[in-house]
């Protein structure tokens, strides 16, 4: 296939994703869903070409960019108030779902070694972040619970890429420490989140020095895959690397970016975001037909029935076993978390549970196993099949399970904002309305700006006699306007005042200064 058929497939692939997005809204279906299903299909038509996902470019091309987006929006006093139950999740249920799971298939499949057997269990044990994002987006969960399950997302890909490395190991080596493989545990977790800090503080450096809103936006994407690929090669957590960048980019934007680059950067970072996730999803369903090759055709498959049910079961089942007594036991035994945190419904670690989507991280992770590995193609197949189970029934039943148990009140959760969104709008309005009365008082008590004041009924006078007396009145706009964006500014920093000492949440923040933003483009077309 030459390179430009290749290219000629891309843009089949987005016009189908296009059509397929479209068909998901009309008939409400996850669009994580309907893209695998659509790939499937795709795939199964004659005279199709192969698709052959290379492991390390899905890893390298995709995850990056999926991260730093997630991390940059997360917020980040969010996560670090939940961060025990986000570390219990992305640590804690990534290791028992391995066990399990591996213990299941040693089970149902005796002549399958161990290591093989936690190799599986180390690929479908962590819930995937673009997965997870896909489907959440279209959810309406409450806020915290969507804090945890996306905290969960960005940390637990590392905890099981590294206990596959373990495996792997194991596997060709025939032996294991697990002294050893806790110390490398812990190395590599550490040295992933230093080598992101490093990477973060410098790429500011360099957003300060960039002037060109265009270049400040290709940098962010660089910095993206810069952090994951170094850390890599330091043979540290590349996830971890771009977590912990994306998060202090994301923290610190506020401060070194200008109303038209964050406009700009949103909305170029959503479309790319778009297309990988959604090319991530098709590529998954076009990926079946070599899963089948390799395995030997449908006979084998349905012959493999019996053990992948297993399987699939014991992934869903362990993420149950482990939140109930998570989410319950340590507020038991300990009365101050109890206190501080009381103990939610039912529904909310139910749903937590059911929301625990794999994607392309674990089938990328299974083709990366080594020619020759022990039951590396059967470990493919189960691992599509608990893809396809997970994001197809569980996804696509998410969105009524969780409308359900809202509707009766089931899903409560704490919302950590002193202030309403409507109070904080007062207090940037109070700010504003300070810094123009300051800067438009004369010395006699008149105002230069009166359509500051009176904004709607000066403002149709004001553009008739600009058209009349233009040269007279450009200093006076120009001034004018330079009064505007001194009122967002102080408006801005009242905000970011706010947000650094709790009194508002993220999403409070993102909100107000969205359109201080746009106040702030339109003001400076005018200077």
């Amino acid at each position: 296939m030459t390179a430009v058929s290749r290219f000629e497939i891309i843009l089949l692939l987005m016009a189908v994703i296009v059509l397929l997005d479209m068909l998901a809204r009309r008939f409400q279906l996850p669009r994580a869903a309907a893209l695998i299903l659509g790939g499937i299909g795709f795939a199964m038509i004659p005279g199709t070409p192969d698709v052959e996902i290379d492991p390390e470019l899905v890893l390298v091309l995709f995850l990056p960019p999926l991260l730093m987006s997630s991390a940059w929006f997360t917020s980040w006093r969010d996560f670090r108030a939940d961060l025990r139950i986000i570390l219990q999740l992305a640590v804690g249920a990534v290791f028992f779902t391995t066990l399990v799971v591996g213990v299941v298939a040693h089970w149902v499949m005796p002549s399958l070694p161990w290591a093989a057997c936690f190799a599986l269990g180390a690929i479908v044990s962590p819930p995937d972040s673009v997965a997870a994002k896909a489907v959440l987006q279209s959810v309406p969960l409450p806020p915290r619970i969507i804090v945890l399950l996306e905290g969960e997302s960005l940390v637990n890909d590392a905890s099981g890429l590294v206990l596959l490395r373990f495996a792997i190991a194991a596997a060709l080596t025939g032996s294991f420490s697990a002294a050893a493989a806790t110390v490398s545990f812990f190395s590599v977790a550490i040295g992933g989140l230093l080598v992101g800090i490093v990477f973060a503080f410098a790429a500011i450096l360099v957003i300060r020095r960039i002037k060109e809103i265009d270049l400040t936006i290709a940098w962010t994407f660089l910095v993206a895959w810069i952090s994951y690929i170094a850390a890599e090669k330091l043979h540290v957590s590349g996830v971890l690397s771009t977590v912990a960048c994306g998060m202090i980019l994301g923290w610190k934007q506020h401060e070194f970016f200008g109303a038209a680059t964050r406009t700009r950067a949103t909305a170029a970072w959503s479309v790319v975001v778009f297309v990988l996730e959604s090319l991530v999803f098709i590529l998954i369903g076009l990926s079946l037909r070599g899963v089948l090759y390799r395995l030997g055709g449908y006979d084998a498959l349905v012959a493999l029935l019996p053990a992948t049910g297993a399987i699939i079961a014991a992934v869903i089942l362990a993420r149950f076993a482990w939140m109930f007594p998570g989410t319950y036991l340590p507020r038991m035994l300990m009365p101050k978390l109890r206190a501080r945190d009381p103990s939610p419904p039912w529904s909310v670690p139910f749903i937590m549970s059911w929301a625990g989507l794999r994607g392309v991280v674990s089938l990328a992770a299974a083709l990366s196993l080594p020619e020759g590995f022990p039951g590396r193609d059967v470990i493919l197949a189960i691992t599509f099949a608990v893809i396809l189970v997970t994001v197809l029934v569980q996804g696509s039943t998410l969105a009524p399970i969780v409308r359900r148990l809202v509707k009766t009140g089931g899903t409560h959760t704490p919302h950590h904002s002193k202030l309403s969104e409507a109070q904080a709008r007062a207090r940037v309005a109070t700010a504003q309305f300070s810094a123009v009365e300051k800067a438009s008082r004369n010395d006699d008590g008149t105002h230069r700006h009166p359509r500051l004041f009176e904004q709607y009924t000066y403002r149709k006078g004001a553009a008739a006699r600009y058209a009349e007396e233009a040269e007279t009145l450009s200093s006076q706009r120009i001034d004018h306007f330079k009064t505007v964006l001194a009122a967002i500014e102080a408006g801005r920093a009242e905000l970011l005042k706010m947000h650094r000492a709790g009194e508002i949440h993220d999403s409070v923040l993102h909100s107000i200064e969205e359109g201080l933003d746009l106040e702030e483009v339109n003001a400076r077309r005018f200077l």
